[in-house]
């Protein structure tokens, strides 16, 4: 195991952190007036929920007495049609949360703020799509009424409670008021998202088999439109299940460049509601009821449906967002992720709303029409919060490298900002805060949990630049070896958590309960695997360095890239970089370096080259050998920013690849392999040359 010893924590942080944020480390992140928001709870005597939420508390009171914590969560925040007879039925390696209790997702989103005077006229759905310069708002009441309305349409379809529905469609109003629709009826919903090709489509329709198939006519994504109805139909011709109905959303908000080409016998969705009662009942669903199916990116053969139960992801959703996020009913909250994602389903719909918070759905990209466009939309709505991921933010400081269009905008309002979905390397931290003056806190999850495991719950552990943060209230996380042994601090192993999971967290895959044990269950008993490294130091913090496979052996040393990673973008010339493992004929692998320069300085590749070799021998030692490092102008990546390192890895090796469906862009392949080739074709040169002499 590679040692990080307490020298190399200073290390990194010195060398990391820039003098306008290093003090950030030793302080409480928020800001007075917030922390007075969150003032800490005083007594822990009688072991019960703080009010306000107190982080060492609630955390205590979950590992000691979990079964009570999570009785007293469901019952504080969730309206249940009919209370559940068990907190925990079942066993820790398939836990059955809140056995026996009834409820509807759809009816407490909306139903229970529609009640309430204080939300029902408030604004529950802004749509930004900046670009086009469109807007659309719902107030609670509005968003009820249509999600009505298209409930009933889908009923008188035949969707009924245990049915699928496939929803294929762009950051849209009407994406939410459909997956909603779907919970109001107990239908399950597979959101799929707009960037998957027809192959991939048509497989996941293949895999759940969907009475109804909803999209829309466009999408805009930047300055372009992706004709939903094209890929639609491709797909449909593609699977061997043809579902019964396919209804459009044919958008008139803006015209596309051509006109999106209809589904022959598609049923149009304004059609469809037009004369029709809103259904105001909505269908009770056990606990247990699967309210959606989600195909994880990249999988391969077999779809991976992440199976997500209704009751469950109900209490775990009220918790976060009030507790890991802090905020509270009123607050307006910006998730910038598409809802094909995890991370879209939770924070911009089903957390929010159920809430009683505002929820803004952004259709665009981060850089347009100008680099600005968060800010812009932040100082526009007062949003207290900001979910992204640290691609967006990247994408955002290679077009204004000093903040300047950030300093035009008042972020007063923001509390905080959450970053996702990869790694949060100190560089962009570093220019997130400095860009908005507000904390910056890292925030790790995946599909299987729904939800956060370890962030920086409400701001109230001080920010440690470089490291995730502390595992939320019920997660219990350790670091394992592949004997299962438990590694100290400092040592990189697999990141587990210790069974059984929260409410919330899946707990079968579709149709494949056995690949779900195989995946997550069998390989440390008494745990649930993440697949990702890491480690954790002195104070409890813990550091999520990458996926497992992400590890490289040098001369026996197991290494995180991520850790070099980390070293490479604290550089002030680096925007972004890539670090994989190559063969080397010596030490079996040896750590080689992609970096994309900031353009005004794309041309001083060698200086930066000797600069990171420097560092990295410096912060990480000598043993990394880290001594390779080629420029390139982008790095493959899925769209949901995730760097294809194996990818990367395999095309340097030359060995076989298959690319995952989700990929961004397909001619970046091409601008590396070519950079590839050229920096071994000068490798080969010098090798004889070496041999001449």
């Amino acid at each position: 195991m590679f040692l990080v010893s307490s020298k190399t924590y200073k290390l990194i942080n010195r060398t990391l952190s820039s003098p306008s944020t290093s003090s950030l480390r030793s302080l409480s992140p928020f800001s007075t007036a917030y922390n007075s928001h969150i003032r800490s709870f005083g007594s822990s005597a009688n072991n019960k929920l703080s009010e306000p939420f107190n982080y060492e508390h609630d955390t205590k009171y979950a590992a000691e007495q979990p079964i009570s914590f999570w009785d007293e969560v469901a019952t504080k925040y969730v309206q249940w049609n009919k209370r559940y007879d068990q907190v925990m039925g079942g066993n820790e390696s398939n836990p059955e949360w809140y056995k026996g209790g009834m409820l509807n997702m759809c009816n407490l989103a909306l139903d229970v703020n529609v009640k309430n005077p204080v939300t029902k006229n408030q604004l529950a759905l802004i749509q930004e799509t900046p670009a086009r310069g469109i807007v659309h708002k719902l107030t609670y009441e509005e968003l009820w009424d249509q999600v009505c309305l298209f409930a009933r349409a889908l009923q008188n379809l035949g969707v009924q409670k245990g049915d699928r529905v496939v929803i294929y469609m762009p950051m849209i109003n009407h994406s939410v008021i459909a997956m909603l629709a779907c919970a109001r009826l107990g239908a399950t919903h597979s959101v799929v998202f707009g960037g998957f090709a027809s192959p991939q489509l048509a497989t996941r329709i293949d895999h759940c088999k969907p009475k109804v198939v909803v999209s829309a006519n466009f999408g805009v994504e930047g300055h372009k439109f992706n004709h939903y109805t094209t890929l639609l139909e491709k797909a449909l011709q593609l699977c061997s299940h043809k579902p019964d109905h396919v209804v459009v959303y044919n958008r008139t908000d803006c015209i596309p460049d051509t006109p999106s080409p209809p589904i022959p016998n598609a049923l149009d969705w304004n059609m469809l509601i037009k004369g029709l009662q809103p259904l105001r009942d909505y269908t009770l669903v056990e606990t247990s009821h699967p309210l959606y199916i989600l195909y994880t990116s990249g999988t391969t053969g077999n779809p991976k449906g992440i199976v997500r139960d209704t009751g469950g992801y109900a209490v775990a959703l009220n918790y976060a967002m009030r507790n890991c996020f802090g905020l509270k009913q009123g607050d307006v909250f910006f998730g910038s992720s598409d809802v094909g994602w995890v991370v879209g389903h939770t924070v911009s719909v089903y957390g929010p709303l159920m809430a009683g918070m505002t929820s803004i759905i952004f259709e665009g990209k981060p850089v347009i029409p100008d680099a600005g466009v968060y800010f812009k939309l932040i100082e526009k709505y007062r949003a207290k919060g900001l979910f992204s991921a640290p691609t967006a933010i990247r994408a955002i400081h290679r077009d204004d490298p000093d903040g300047k269009l950030a300093a035009k905008y008042d972020l007063s309002s923001l509390i905080a900002t959450w970053l996702g979905g990869e790694r949060l390397d100190a560089a962009t931290f570093n220019y997130l805060t400095n860009a908005t003056k507000r904390p910056v806190l890292d925030s790790y999850w995946s599909s299987e949990s729904g939800w956060p495991m370890i962030t920086n719950p409400s701001g109230q552990i001080p920010i440690k630049i470089s490291c995730t943060g502390k595992p939320v209230p019920g997660y219990q996380y350790h670091v394992l070896n592949p004997k299962s042994e438990h590694l100290g601090e400092g040592q990189i192993g697999e990141l587990c958590v210790k069974l059984p999971v929260p409410p919330g967290f899946v707990n079968t895959l579709y149709l494949n309960h056995e690949g779900y044990k195989q995946a997550y269950l069998n390989a440390y008993p008494g745990y649930m695997r993440t697949a990702d490294s890491g480690y954790y130091d002195k104070d409890g913090y813990f550091y999520v360095m990458s996926r497992v496979d992400d590890i490289i052996n040098v001369s026996g040393h197991r290494l995180s890239t991520g850790a070099i990673e980390e070293v490479i973008t604290a550089h002030p010339k680096v925007v972004e970089c890539a670090v994989i493992g190559i063969h080397d004929e010596i030490k079996g692998e040896v750590p080689f370096g992609l970096v994309v320069l900031k353009p005004q300085f794309k041309d001083d590749h060698e200086q930066v080259e000797r600069d990171l070799i420097k560092s990295v021998r410096e912060v990480i030692g000598p043993v990394a050998t880290f001594k390779k490092v080629i420029s390139v102008a982008r790095l493959p990546k899925t769209r949901s920013g995730k760097i294809l390192r194996n990818i990367l890895r395999k095309m340097y090796n030359k060995e076989e690849y298959s690319v995952p469906p989700t990929i961004e862009d397909m001619d970046v392949l091409k601008e590396v392999q070519q950079e590839y080739d050229e920096y071994q074709k000068t490798l080969s040169e010098h090798e004889k040359q070496k041999h001449h002499h």
